[in-house]
């Protein structure tokens, strides 16, 4: 797991090349004018960063989760918002390919593999946050076709991505009454709400999304019915490590900032990294994401493996990995002192796009409660 082969390095470098030419030098301005850089989102798809586990017969990668985590976490080292939009991206089009149809793949995945098309995830909603399984949004069976009714809240790329994976209730209250449906940017009834202003995550808009009498064929259902919040867990536990990769990834650029700050820095007649004070912070930081990172790849290969603690593993990965990375970001932040509030340094940019992790994907007080369940399971 700790040793790269000749494949994985270069599977880390193309994803890092990428992020030093297209999301580093612009990552500040995007921020600042809360700019959507759909531009170079399609860039990304010829290198396969569209459908980094989907089967290969639809454009997909088919690679591991594995070897997603490293990929996030490179990309996050150039922008951790748009690093974060391409992970949900990928974790709407792996649900499409694990739970749609024939139909459904041959149709969609092509062009979302190849970032013609961009996806957005539909799970959480207004007045339902960590209980996810209480969604109220309807989606009721009208001979060939479901009409959909309700409202999502916090939908990364709404209003500007082309497909929607939604979570809505066809059944009983609880999560067996909740069902996935494809439902297409286009579809009569969808409208957005405004743009949400937002302490980080600038360059991608995030919106309600508001379906009046949408509808949709019945075609477009993922699985079967009732099967909806079993398939929104499963792409979470992808997510989440995603998320956790985009922390490290963000955290180790701003201690990549540090180290050449203090090494330039003057005070006191001797460099700021002389100080033995500053040293220890820094060794802190380096251990804090390698520890993040290990249990990244830990539990990374048991999703790959399917294994029987793949949910808790991924949970204390999600939680550990995003409390570190923004732990980091922002000690780095005071290593700069005043010039860690300025924007361009670049420093406060990763503070903010990082605080977020720590709540999106289940929140890391939910993370704690999953793992809790295990522990108390097992006594």
């Amino acid at each position: 797991m700790f040793r790269l082969d000749a494949d994985e390095k270069a599977i880390c470098d193309t994803a890092r090349g990428f992020a030093d030419e297209f999301l580093a030098p612009n990552a500040l301005e995007w921020d600042e004018h809360k700019h959507f850089p759909v531009d170079v989102l399609r860039k990304a798809g010829p290198l396969g960063l569209g459908g980094i586990y989907v089967r290969e017969d639809v454009g997909g990668s088919g690679l591991r989760r594995l070897d997603a985590v490293r990929i996030f976490e490179q990309l996050a080292t150039g922008c951790p918002a748009i690093a974060a939009y391409i992970s949900i991206h990928n974790m709407a089009t792996w649900m499409i390919d694990s739970y749609g149809s024939a139909e459904l793949r041959e149709r969609w995945l092509p062009a979302l593999t190849a970032m013609d098309l961009l996806a957005s995830y539909a799970l959480t909603e207004p007045g339902v946050g960590s209980d996810a399984a209480a969604l109220s949004t309807k989606a009721v069976r009208d001979g060939d076709d479901y009409v959909l009714n309700g409202v999502k809240q916090f939908i990364s790329g709404a209003g500007a991505t082309d497909v929607y994976v939604v979570m809505a209730r066809t059944g009983e209250a609880g999560a067996h009454g909740v069902s996935a449906f494809l439902v297409p940017a286009g579809t009569p009834g969808i409208s957005f709400g405004a743009n949400e202003r937002k302490m980080g995550w600038n360059a991608q808009p995030t919106r309600q999304v508001i379906f009046t009498d949408a509808r949709i064929p019945v075609t477009n259902l993922l699985g079967a019915e009732g099967d909806g919040f079993r398939i929104a867990m499963n792409g979470l536990n992808g997510g989440r490590l995603n998320i956790a990769a985009c922390s490290v990834g963000g955290g180790q650029a701003a201690l990549d900032k540090t180290v050449p700050y203090l090494a330039a820095r003057q005070a006191f007649g001797k460099p700021l990294l002389k100080n033995q004070a500053l040293q220890f912070e820094l060794a802190d930081m380096r251990t804090e994401l390698e520890a993040a990172r290990t249990l990244l790849w830990r539990a990374a290969s048991a999703l790959d493996a399917d294994a029987s603690d793949k949910v808790e593993l991924c949970a204390m990965a999600k939680r550990f990995a995003t409390d570190a990375g923004f732990e980091v970001a922002n000690k780095a932040l005071q290593l700069h002192g005043g010039y860690g509030y300025l924007a361009e340094y670049g420093l406060e940019k990763i503070v903010r796009d990082l605080r977020v992790h720590q709540i999106l994907e289940g929140t890391n007080e939910v993370m704690r409660v999953v793992v809790a369940r295990s522990v108390v399971g097992a006594a």
